[in-house]
């Protein structure tokens, strides 16, 4: 029974952050429909301007920007191992993190709803290896306290 509960709160979470994503990233109020495709492909073309004009743009804009991206995909990153039982490591987690990222611009490229940004793409990879640290770091902990 405690096996059960043990998989089946890590599962509920992770629905649930999908479905949060899925709604800021997707419905949310602040997305509508833009007239064109739009896109970044340069590395850190996004990054660095959020950087250079954050006093312009406002810190709270660059904190959404930069620093949501990070901390949006944590959870991912720290959920997916626990779902695979550890069977997921650092490198399968970063490959899903990736894959999942580019899958998420790619549908807004298509759909409109924001523009397809290699930049989000590396942060949000980097949120999700982040997060996958903190796992790594929370399950060496938990399994040396037993």
């Amino acid at each position: 029974m405690n096996k059960k509960k043990n998989k089946a709160l890590p599962r509920g979470l992770f629905v649930i952050y999908i479905f949060v994503m899925s709604y800021f990233l997707f419905w949310s109020d602040d997305r509508s429909v833009l007239s064109t495709r739009m896109y970044n492909l340069e590395p850190f073309k996004e990054i660095k301007r959020f950087i250079t004009y954050r006093e312009q743009i406002g810190i709270e804009a660059f904190i959404i920007n930069v620093i949501g991206n990070v901390v949006a995909f944590m959870p991912f990153g720290f959920l997916i191992p626990m779902i695979t039982k550890g069977k997921s490591g650092f490198f399968k987690t970063s490959a899903l993190c990736l894959l999942f990222t580019l899958m998420i611009e790619s549908i807004q490229y298509i759909m409109r709803l924001g523009r397809f940004d290699v930049d989000d793409i590396i942060m949000n990879t980097a949120g999700g290896i982040a997060g996958y640290i903190i796992y790594a770091i929370w399950n060496r902990i938990h399994s040396t306290s037993k």
